[in-house]
């Protein structure tokens, strides 16, 4: 993982997003002053979610954040279910200037398989 950003700043290709597994996003999920962001919809959410995460479906989110204004300096974990359009909203935020991105590689699904809690 470290290696292909690596690569994508050696050619000055600025990548915002890193894919991680639901370890190391629950790692993540440890740091201070980091955006939670579900991208599911609103029945997807009320099904279980991660604790502390906001609910912004991918189809409202280009108008919500308003251009990443106010999330640009801060540590922002995004998921899904299974990890599609937790990457196009990922894609939005890095296009945003959104510098540190961390997407649920494979989504909610590997979060439950995994152990991990959720708040219904």
């Amino acid at each position: 993982m470290k290696t292909i950003v690596s690569l994508f700043l050696a050619f000055g290709i600025a990548s915002a997003y890193v894919d991680v597994d639901a370890k190391a996003f629950a790692k993540l999920l440890q740091k201070k002053d980091i955006v939670l962001l579900d991208v599911r919809t609103p029945q997807e959410f009320s099904e279980g979610h991660i604790p502390k995460a906001n609910l912004i479906p991918l189809q409202l989110f280009r108008y919500i954040f308003l251009g990443g204004k106010g999330i640009e300096d801060k540590t922002v974990l995004v998921y899904c279910h299974s990890g599609n359009r937790s990457v196009e909203a990922s894609k939005i935020l890095e296009r945003w200037g959104v510098g540190k991105v961390y997407n649920l590689k494979h989504g909610i699904i590997e979060w439950k398989q995994k152990g991990f809690p959720l708040e219904h």
